[in-house]
């Protein structure tokens, strides 16, 4: 499977079934090479995949991420050979250990010790060989969980994170594993309204202690968490500014060794013309 250079990265628990259909079929028309999209408590990833990839036809659909909390191993393999199997090989399953909160605040499960419960979980999906045929990826940040990545998928799908950090990230996975990152764009140069925005997109983040984690690893410190989270992590998650800016932290990635960026534009709820118009300018030349 080839993801592509550039990709998107959407919450689609957020669109109706028509917006949606619409929103995949302008990802396509737009020549990205993959759509990217997580599991919370909204659609069900598999469900929703379905759905996505039976409205377009060259598209790849990937899951970023697919709680393993939320179905054993044995029904995330079958769903991976299923969607496989009929879409053309157009989806990839990726994997997450999500987060405290939503596995036993949500789902009433125990949350294991993320590296050894993601290494079992991979373990049962690859005792059958045809899953092991199939893209599958995991979501990872810390050294040990990217060297699990490359170790026994497909390679891994870091999120939330800067340049360095991706190239930490590669010389870890390696030359032949994926490392496909998600970067938030947003094409605003007012730094008051750009700095609020990412505040309200990176709310849900800041109480996990997964992230909180792995941006200590990146250098930032505990006052960055303060109050919203400061201006230098706001920057360093959400580009903003000019098309320029934001090519240049795109580039960055890839210079870094990311094998794919999937671009997560930050819009305002509705306003579905900023979104598209951040599609449209970052679409991939052809």
């Amino acid at each position: 499977m080839d993801l592509g250079t550039l990709g998107v990265w959407t919450a689609v628990d957020r669109l109706d079934a028509k917006q949606l259909k619409d929103y995949v079929q302008l990802v396509e028309r737009l020549g990205y090479g993959t759509l990217w999209y997580p599991e919370s408590i909204g659609y069900e990833t598999l469900s929703v995949a379905s759905y996505m990839l039976a409205q377009t036809s060259r598209l790849n659909l990937g899951s970023s991420i697919a709680n393993i909390y939320a179905r054993d191993a044995i029904t995330a393999r079958n769903g991976l050979k299923t969607l496989s199997t009929l879409s053309g090989d157009r989806f990839v399953l990726g994997l997450g250990v999500s987060h405290v909160p939503n596995v036993e605040g949500v789902r009433d499960h125990t949350y294991g010790k993320p590296v050894a419960t993601m290494r079992a979980y991979l373990a049962r999906i690859r005792e059958d060989e045809g899953a092991i045929g199939r893209p599958h990826a995991i979501a990872a940040l810390g050294p040990k969980m990217l060297e699990l990545s490359a170790e026994m998928s497909w390679g891994a799908l870091p999120y939330n994170v800067t340049p360095d950090h991706t190239a930490m990230a590669k010389g870890i996975v390696g030359g032949d594993a994926w490392l496909a990152v998600e970067q938030k764009v947003l094409l605003e140069t007012d730094a008051d309204r750009a700095r609020a925005m990412a505040r309200r997109e990176l709310a849900r983040y800041m109480p996990l202690d997964n992230y909180r984690n792995n941006w200590l690893r990146q250098g930032y410190t505990s006052d960055d968490f303060e109050d919203g989270g400061s201006d230098r992590l706001m920057d360093g998650m959400v580009v903003w500014g000019t098309e320029d800016d934001i090519r240049q932290r795109l580039q960055e990635h890839v210079d870094a060794g990311a094998t794919h960026v999937a671009i997560q534009p930050v819009w305002d709820d509705g306003d579905f013309a900023a979104r598209d118009r951040m599609l449209e300018i970052f679409a991939p030349r052809t």
